[in-house]
């Protein structure tokens, strides 16, 4: 068995992402669930190491096997691109891909906002996208980026781990920078990127205290600034940026947060009445009041902020899983499996 027989058949079924694990035969998502590939053979150690070296240069070896997992991106007759992800599990070694759309969609056939749109028209400032992994987070933030490049001239400068979407210069200048390839440390390339003459800088993620503390710093130094984190909504979003730091230094990332977090977009996947998935998204714009709240620490008190912030362009999840209800365009089932507060609904 070869790895490209299996992303074929993934390809041809619309999936999201391949499971590769012992003694399970591959295992597909499709609209979110699970499904076991009953066309292939259950897969032993010996077949997923071989699915998995042949694809491997000398070098990725090495590093698989010292660093005992690796991130990279395959793609299939130059066409079709996933990232992959292959780690050890209990002496056994295992593989997750995903699929990665070969066309950028639009912010309209994503059906962000108003609001977001206004988001790539801010000259600076701090923009984070959120969700858990798999729920169309770096899609939301690579249509977006697209928008700038087709629609002012800017320099977009991208520092990703990998680089998934693909970006072709058109009134902005896109540069592509890849973790590995391209640059070793995140925080460290984050200090020397003003130098670049950077209008808009997109880091991947802010993964640790040092690249979100310069992520916030170049956002207060006058550029465009979009990150994104694995948080739910903005205020645990607000809460994880602020607790990556010891308690000394928290007061300071608040005051750093209310001058220049412009926005959030938070962002769940669901099923769709009829087929596919629908993104539910919590938006909060940052105002004067929620620019307070941050200040003196009184993040609990934002969702209420966003909640009536209506006519700022502002929306909570459950509100907007009321919205997709209304119109018909998820269940009341997939809406109560997912609100927050259940009453919503009636």
């Amino acid at each position: 068995m070869h790895i490209n027989d299996i992303l074929d058949a993934a390809i041809k079924k619309g999936i999201s992402d391949i499971h590769l694990a012992v003694h399970k035969r591959p295992i597909l998502r499709h609209d979110g669930d699970l499904i076991e590939q009953e066309e292939f053979p259950v897969l032993e150690q010996a077949d997923i190491e071989q699915v998995v070296y042949e694809v491997l240069s000398e070098h990725q070896k090495k590093e698989l096997e010292s660093e005992r997992e690796l991130g990279l991106v395959y793609s299939l007759k130059d066409t079709y691109r996933f990232r992959v992800n292959v780690f050890w599990e209990q002496g056994h070694l295992t593989l997750v891909a995903r699929f990665i759309p070969s066309e950028i969609p639009t912010m309209e056939q994503i059906a962000l906002s108003p609001i977001a749109f206004e988001f790539t028209k801010w000259q600076q400032g701090l923009v984070v996208l959120t969700g858990q992994t798999g729920n169309g987070k770096s899609t939301t933030l690579a249509s977006m980026i697209d928008h700038i490049n087709h629609t002012r001239a800017a320099n977009i400068i991208t520092f990703e781990d990998p680089i998934e979407f693909v970006f072709k210069s058109d009134k902005s200048v896109v540069r592509q920078r890849e973790f590995g390839h391209d640059f070793k440390s995140f925080g460290n390339s984050l200090k020397f990127v003003v130098r670049h003459d950077p209008d808009v800088i997109m880091v991947g993620e802010m993964r640790d205290p040092e690249t979100i503390s310069t992520t916030i710093t170049i956002a207060e130094t006058g550029h465009l600034v979009y990150s994104t984190l694995h948080t739910y909504d903005a205020p645990q979003t607000i809460h994880r940026i602020i607790d990556y730091f010891p308690a000394d230094q928290q007061e300071q990332i608040r005051l750093q947060l209310a001058m220049t977090l412009r926005g959030v977009i938070s962002q769940l996947l669901v099923p769709k009445v009829g087929g596919g998935r629908v993104a539910v998204r919590e938006v909060m714009v940052l105002t004067p009041a929620i620019a307070n709240l941050i200040r003196e620490n009184k993040i609990e008190h934002i969702k209420s902020m966003i909640q009536t912030g209506g006519d700022q362009g502002m929306m909570t999840m459950d509100q907007c899983l009321q919205d997709l209800y209304q119109k018909k365009l998820i269940s009341e089932e997939v809406a109560r499996a997912h609100l927050q507060d259940p009453r919503i609904l009636g």
